[in-house]
């Protein structure tokens, strides 16, 4: 209603990757937040694997296939690394993860040296890129990988064991379950969510930057919010955070299609975060920055 033009063909074709993008990084912090945690290191991975498709491939099509599975390794290890600190060293998720993504921060400054130095192979791009229906190939990976994702966690028995970690540590233990092992692998799973949103990312962009990923820092984390999930864990849903991303990404264009600065749209993301959490109460909180009782 405040910008019609917002909501025209071409502003919805050229919003719908960018929230497609945003939906696929959402299932992993969804993911990441079910089990109690925060998971900060989205950003770095998300750059690492811009700056990885890049170099690696050479901007070759040939090397576009390595540098992908280059990434998607790079991001598991990375998963892996972060929840056994969570799990074996006892380090708050929050603390884990804001030191992860410091340290794929230096990582990608490491090896750009700050500046990017060729594009992304065009075989990416042409995929990415491609028009199905009328409307992007990103769009559709984006909603294939969603439903996916809501498919194993509502209806396998891997994933009905991961929500009843998310929702009682202690209670999981005495059931039997194994849950450092859930827990080590939420952190896995998320971060090749993070990865595959940073490949399309890569491809739909052509040429990333050094630190694409850093608009992902908050915007991740207030998909979930507004998508319902429960910022202390327990039951969530990753179509209902793609459905925040999409209207995340609606109302950013929205912002600054009227004019203001882009400062305004961290400030409304800063803004649902803060709401989200107050919303949910105070014991949610505490589980995220103090750490989780119950585990074992």
């Amino acid at each position: 209603m405040a910008v019609p033009g917002g909501l025209t063909g071409a502003a919805l074709q050229s919003m719908l990757p960018f929230a497609a993008v945003l939906a696929v990084a959402a299932i992993g912090q969804t993911l990441v937040i079910q089990q109690g945690g925060i998971d900060l290191s989205a950003a770095g991975v998300i750059s690492l694997t811009c700056v990885l498709v890049v170099q690696v491939s050479g901007g070759t099509d040939g090397g576009a296939l390595p540098a992908v599975l280059v990434a998607l390794g790079c991001a598991a290890a990375t998963g892996a690394f972060t929840g056994l600190a969570v799990t074996r060293l006892d380090v708050t998720p929050l603390v884990a993860t804001l030191a992860v993504n410091a340290l794929l921060t230096g990582v990608v400054l490491f090896l750009t040296g700050g500046n990017m130095s060729s594009e992304v192979p065009a075989a990416l791009i042409g995929l990415v890129g491609h028009r199905v229906l009328g409307v992007q190939l990103v769009v559709w990976i984006a909603a294939l990988l969603v439903a996916v994702a809501a498919w194993a966690i509502g209806r396998t028995v891997a994933g009905r064991h991961f929500t009843f970690v998310g929702a009682g540590r202690a209670a999981a233990h005495t059931m039997g379950l194994p849950v450092r092992r859930v827990e080590t692998t939420t952190y896995v799973l998320a971060a090749l969510a993070y990865a595959a949103a940073g490949v399309l990312l890569a491809g739909f962009l052509g040429r990333p930057g050094v630190y694409q990923g850093h608009d992902y820092l908050l915007s991740t984390i207030a998909a979930v919010a507004i998508g319902g999930t429960a910022l202390g864990g327990g039951r969530g849903s990753v179509i209902a955070s793609a459905v925040g991303a999409l209207f995340l990404t609606q109302l950013g264009q929205v912002v600054l299609s009227s004019g203001a600065p882009t400062a305004v749209q961290y400030l409304i993301q800063a803004g649902v975060i803060v709401l989200g959490i107050g919303l949910r109460g105070r014991t949610g909180l505490a589980r995220i920055v103090g750490g989780r009782p119950g585990r074992r």
